[in-house]
């Protein structure tokens, strides 16, 4: 399928407001805990993914790919790979941030796995928002507004071009080991974000700019 995959992790939730008919179309994903995130929602995921210890039940009322408890990709991680099985490209997670520290960090190198496969991916929080970038260009819209921070992952990222921003960057570098790129302005123009040669992590406030960046 070439539409978007929803997945609701068991992580933290701000406010969240989507509707049956905003998500038409999309594979809807639940993994594990977030099943009950998907359902207060008023969602019907079309499978549940898991070993299903945070939700505390294996669902009967619902299409279940089970997992044992010994593992080694994180549920969030699982559906995931379900979503690319089936041939998605975008993806928007849900309750992947905030809680555990290192679920967090594991959810950021699922970010840095699709990007390094050419997908988009978006993880939602509150209320920051991250997505990562692998040799491409991200916009934003001239609504964005608030601050925008990017830090190389996983290794040096090289030709880095920051435009429409407070502090403009042309062909940079940026380290692992220094935050250079943390807490940019948008400035009410189109803004947007160049890596030739790495990994970027992007990060910017979801809740005052509810946008899915623009990849190419």
């Amino acid at each position: 399928m070439n539409g978007v995959c929803r997945i609701f992790g068991a992580g933290e939730y701000g406010p969240l407001r989507l509707t049956p008919n905003e998500t038409e179309g999309d594979l809807i994903l639940a993994a594990d805990g977030g099943l009950a995130h998907a359902e207060a929602l008023g969602l019907r995921p079309h499978l549940a993914v898991g070993d299903f210890d945070s939700l505390g039940r294996v669902p009967d009322h619902l299409p279940v790919l089970r997992h044992p408890p010994e593992k080694d990709d994180t549920d969030l991680m699982l559906a995931v790979s379900e979503g690319l099985r089936r041939g998605c490209r975008r993806f928007h997670l849900y309750g992947g941030l905030g809680g555990r520290l290192d679920h967090s960090l594991g959810n950021l190198h699922v970010l840095a796995h699709l990007a390094a496969l050419g997908c988009e991916g978006v993880l939602w929080g509150h209320p920051t928002s991250v997505t990562a970038l692998s040799n491409g260009t991200l916009t934003f819209p001239a609504a964005c507004r608030g601050t925008m921070s990017v830090f190389a992952w996983g290794g040096a990222a090289e030709g880095v071009t920051l435009t429409g921003l407070r502090y403009p960057l042309t062909d940079g570098a940026l380290t692992p080991t220094h935050p250079l790129g943390v807490s940019n302005e948008f400035t009410g123009v189109e803004a947007s974000v160049s890596v030739k040669r790495g990994t970027l992590l992007v990060l910017w406030n979801s809740e005052e700019n509810p946008y899915f960046p623009h990849f190419k």
